[in-house]
């Protein structure tokens, strides 16, 4: 158990050194996340750029929901051929002259069903999309084959829209009340970090969305709102974390405000994992009974969403928002005295300052030996401060009083009742 100062214990300091899994338990500062973060900053930057490329240029694969359009479907069991992908294109692409939007086949078993996405048709082209369709597969009805087996709906791309207003309407009043509340709790450059970050995993979750080609839906939508909450959670935690180790860091020598926070993470480090692999383990349930079993193309999309989304937010919670908070604090000047006198310091005890008091180089703060010696001659100096002056006796011992013997302990003798003389 670390001790009440945040020292690392004998036990603590050799798991710490026992490799990376000893290091991640114990999450005594050894990854030094927070020094390395304009190697996160280039990376998730490049991602961000990738992204956005992505969405300019290349746009979502929307779905019926959103441009609007015709679906048709009929019963999977018992039809003469199979009904793939390539053979449905081809039924429609002679009967109409183009191919379907998407092919999908929902349920299992008796259940199972094709459904068929085409742009908007006219009563005459539904007609013959039907007939073809007939023709090839032959779908069954309660008697046999039957043309009224296959059914076929418009879909208009209001409904698609309105959802997509409300959605945003729902994010602008989201990311308000995040800010005014993480700027009460917290602090300004905090909600600034978390915004940040944020707002990476609604652009890196979009933007696998138009890079893979998945089929944007309402599910999709309303999945992107799920994930914000559980980004939030986990830099809420990490910031706390950090509040809490940072009390009094301006008075103090020990470290600076960028590795306090780096502490934070380190310590947090293990559950910010632990939470994300218990959050994402049943999303893959979901994604494996949504696709594998139901074939249901609503648990799908709603699970794909999630998935991508909480993974972002995991790694942008660690890499991302806690960098970007250091930064901005370490913009401000007391923030930045504090950071110059524990170098000094540092110098001093290393014996690197010269007879001007300029610092000649640097205590290595990676190195685990150097960083418990400096704490333990700390423990030291601040221990031997705390001790009080032992107060004078009011009375000064005579001559008399009997000296305690070797090995006796030194204390006065009790009273016989008798007189000396």
């Amino acid at each position: 158990m670390a001790q009440p100062d945040g020292t690392m214990t004998r036990a603590e300091a050799r798991a710490a050194r026992g490799g990376f899994f000893g290091k991640l338990y114990t999450g005594t500062g050894a990854f030094d996340i927070v020094g390395k973060r304009k190697r996160w900053y280039l990376l998730f930057g490049s991602l961000v750029l990738i992204c956005l490329a992505s969405m300019l240029f290349r746009g979502f694969n929307l779905g019926i929901e959103f441009e609007g359009g015709t679906q048709i479907q009929f019963p999977a069991v018992g039809i003469s051929q199979e009904a793939s992908t390539e053979r449905v294109n081809s039924v429609l692409s002679e009967a109409l002259g183009s191919p379907a939007e998407s092919v999908q086949h929902a349920g299992t078993g008796s259940s199972e069903t094709v459904l068929i996405r085409t742009r908007t048709l006219t009563a005459t082209e539904q007609v013959q999309a039907k007939q073809a369709l007939f023709d090839a597969f032959h779908p069954l009805g309660p008697n046999g084959p039957d043309a009224n087996a296959i059914s076929d709906s418009a879909v208009s791309s209001s409904w698609g829209g309105e959802i997509t207003t409300q959605a945003m309407i729902a994010l602008a009043v989201f990311l308000v009340l995040v800010t005014i509340f993480l700027a009460v709790y917290f602090e300004r450059s905090m909600a600034i970090a978390a915004l940040v970050a944020l707002v990476h995993d609604l652009v890196v979750t979009a933007g696998v969305y138009s890079i893979v080609g998945f089929e944007v839906s309402p599910s999709t939508v309303i999945g992107l709102l799920t994930i914000l909450g559980f980004s939030l959670y986990d830099t809420v935690v990490v910031f706390d974390k950090v509040k809490e180790n940072g009390r009094g860091l301006l008075g103090l020598t020990r470290r600076t405000y960028g590795e306090t926070a780096n502490l934070a993470l380190n310590q947090t480090l293990m559950r910010s994992i632990n939470t994300s692999l218990i959050a994402v383990l049943p999303v893959v349930g979901l994604l494996i009974v949504g696709v594998g079993v139901l074939g249901v193309g609503t648990l799908a999309d709603l699970a794909l969403v999630q998935m991508v989304g909480i993974i972002a937010g995991a790694l942008s919670s660690i890499f991302l928002a806690t960098p970007i908070l250091v930064d901005l604090k370490m913009r401000d000047p007391k923030y930045r005295q504090q950071a110059n006198r524990v170098l000094t310091r540092r110098a001093k005890q290393a014996g690197t300052v010269d007879a001007d008091g300029d610092s000649t180089g640097e205590l290595d703060v990676t190195d685990d030996d150097a960083l418990a010696s400096e704490q333990r001659r700390e423990r030291a100096i601040a221990a031997a401060a705390a001790v009080p002056a032992r107060a004078a006796s009011r009375r000064a011992p005579t001559s008399r009083t009997p000296r305690s013997g070797r090995g006796q302990s030194a204390r006065p003798a009790r009273p016989t009742g008798k007189r000396h003389r």
